[in-house]
């Protein structure tokens, strides 16, 4: 579901982009570091984007290392790492534990089990730390099933609220992981964060619509757009993202707005017209 949240490269300054490429790199540095290789397998841009925006609104100032890698043996790059940085890889790794459970649940597959039996024990660990946030993912994973279930199950002639419902949910869960502590910024943190997931799950599901038409696998929006159609889907996923936004510009922040604007505003409306360029080429 992750993945939407990210760089507009054209229109960042150098500088910017070499900051925001030194989060990503740092959290791939502290996930190996904490998780080993398989932790490193789960690495997002949305995480490094989470890192971006904690480290600007408290001020933290990472440090700056330059490493070589798999990936990049020869020349070594620039990784930015602060407290953030393990927090994030920690959230990281909670997601992707309960992703693997979730596709073996779902789907039964064997390797997704295995995955997750070898990650069970950092997952523990990290549930220590992190209680409430473990909690809140656990609560609302369990919610959206539920939810999902029920409207497999029910066939409404139509049900305009399926869409909000399951992806309030979605959204709740993101406001546990983007508020690391609860202080004066949790309140505009959880706006943000709730339409920020809301917008992530609704594009997901219209991402996957036609394939999941085939499928005939849950989706929230087959229905939805049978009645209304594609213009209200897509009016619906810019509503959420404007609430988001809104929430944004009410975080005092120090420092990377450059980054965190060229995201918000520029970085998940590319994915999203390119996600409708290939529903215009029937791809």
């Amino acid at each position: 579901m992750f993945g939407y949240v990210t760089i507009y490269k054209p229109e960042l300054k150098f500088k910017e982009y070499y900051e925001f490429r030194g989060f990503y790199c740092g959290l791939c540095h502290t996930l190996k570091k904490r998780f080993g290789i398989p932790g490193q397998m789960t690495l997002t841009y949305d995480m490094a984007f989470l890192i971006c925006l904690l480290s600007s609104l408290y001020e933290v100032t990472p440090r700056k290392v330059n490493r070589r890698c798999m990936m990049h043996p020869v020349k070594k790059k620039l990784c930015l790492e602060n407290e953030v940085s393990g927090y994030a890889a920690d959230m990281n790794m909670a997601l992707t534990y309960h992703k693997l459970r979730d596709d073996y649940t779902d789907d039964k597959k064997l390797g997704a089990d295995l995955a997750s039996r070898i990650i069970r024990g950092s997952y523990k660990k990290i549930s220590e730390r992190y209680p409430r946030q473990c909690r809140g993912i656990e609560r609302e994973l369990k919610e959206l099933d539920r939810l999902q279930k029920r409207f497999e199950r029910e066939t409404p002639e139509f049900s305009s609220e399926e869409p909000d419902i399951t992806s309030a949910s979605f959204g709740r869960l993101m406001q546990e992981l983007f508020v690391m502590k609860e202080d004066e910024y949790s309140k505009d943190l959880r706006r943000m964060a709730f339409f920020l997931g809301k917008f992530i799950y609704l594009l997901d599901a219209y991402d996957d619509l036609e394939q999941d038409q085939k499928s005939g696998n849950y989706n929230p929006l087959r229905r939805i757009l049978k009645e209304k159609g594609t213009e209200y889907i897509e009016e619906m996923i810019n509503l959420n993202m404007g609430e988001c936004t809104a929430a944004f510009e009410r975080l005092p922040l120090k420092r990377d707005e450059g980054i965190l604007r060229n995201i918000l505003y520029m970085g998940v409306w590319n994915r999203y017209e390119r996600i409708k360029d290939r529903k215009k080429d029937g791809k």
